[in-house]
């Protein structure tokens, strides 16, 4: 049986660490463990941000990083919102590219591929600054092989709509951050409990946002639908990169808000298609909304064929089958 999708890693990483003046030099080390002081600043007030991207093995042997100034912006961006140490992308960029570089040989060929977590948290012995940013801080780039997403076939997933609460506090929901993933447990695990969902579509206030670990698109006819970028939610990278393409291939991108009413009367139409985007998945299919104890299908209930189209039109591109127009690889060897 093949191990859960991010449980294995390669043996080093690359790391360097902020004293309060300047970073380190990069340097590779073991990447079974870290040492941390108790009073670490990020284990009491969750001062952590990350990245998650993909190296990608092409039918010559070469590979390429998808989009990595993308995510490099974004964990930038990340770490000033959490008032982290400035992290130089040209570092980050180096540090992501040695250690894929280190271990290119071991990058999986389709459909799997090697998944790249750049982390940065804050390292600062000071529990007395819960109100004060740490002025230390670790950056590290960790480094996973994954196979096929899909290996068991796609499963239909289902969402529960939850308008009452919220994934996070709205100012902070454009940060990858530990503590917004953390904060959306409780109600993802009560909701696979009690109604067997697979995840949940958080609607506050009757809003359609995203779920606890991916952005969501609704797909109606020649129409995408999406929330409209705001601090609220996560600014994906997929879902910029689906909704380029889906421009490219002639489609009505509408970056707005969207009600549940509209979601679900929209959901019944035959054809009507729904998924969730991320680094892991790429989209996701999405089958049932569940809503104050009734369940709606979306569609008839089985995989979209223009969410396929999308799908395997970004991973052409990712496995180097389709020309890369927009430049969104980058060769690493």
């Amino acid at each position: 049986m093949a191990a859960a999708f991010g449980t294995v890693f390669m043996p080093e990483m690359a790391i360097s660490w902020f004293d309060g003046s300047r970073w380190s030099p990069s340097e590779m080390v073991q990447s079974n463990s870290i040492s941390l002081h108790p009073g670490a600043h990020v284990l009491h007030y969750s001062s952590t941000c990350f990245e998650g991207l993909k190296a990608f093995r092409h039918d010559d042997g070469s590979v390429h990083l998808f989009r990595m100034d993308k995510n490099i912006a974004r964990l930038a961006q990340s770490s000033r919102l959490l008032y982290l140490p400035e992290l130089s992308e040209e570092m980050v960029s180096d540090m992501i590219k040695e250690t894929v570089a280190r271990f290119a040989d071991e990058v999986p060929s389709p459909p799997g591929s090697l998944y790249v977590r750049p982390t940065h948290f804050g390292t600062e012995a000071a529990i007395g600054k819960a109100a004060v940013a740490s002025s230390e801080s670790c950056f590290f780039v960790l480094t996973s092989p994954v196979g096929d997403y899909f290996a068991g076939g796609d499963k239909m997933l289902r969402l529960l709509l939850e308008d009452n609460g919220m994934r996070c506090a709205p100012h902070m929901g454009m940060i990858k951050s530990g503590g917004n993933y953390a904060s959306a447990l409780g109600p993802i695990s009560r909701a696979r409990d009690d109604v067997q969902a697979d995840q949940v579509l958080f609607c506050p206030n009757g809003d359609v946002q995203e779920t606890g670990a991916a952005n969501f698109i609704l797909i109606d006819g020649n129409e995408i639908i999406t929330k409209a970028l705001d601090e609220s939610f996560l600014h994906g990278v997929t879902r910029d990169s689906l909704l380029i393409l889906a421009k490219d291939m002639g489609m009505t991108i509408s970056e707005r808000d969207i009600s549940v009413t509209e979601l679900l009367e929209r959901a019944a139409k035959p054809g009507c298609e729904a998924a969730l985007s991320g680094t892991a998945a790429v989209l996701a299919p999405v089958g049932t909304f569940i809503y104050q104890g009734k369940e709606y299908t979306v569609g008839d209930g089985q995989v979209g064929q223009t969410m396929l189209k999308l799908r395997t039109a970004l991973n052409d591109i990712q496995w180097g089958k389709a020309e890369d127009t927009h430049g969104w690889l980058t060769r690493v060897k």
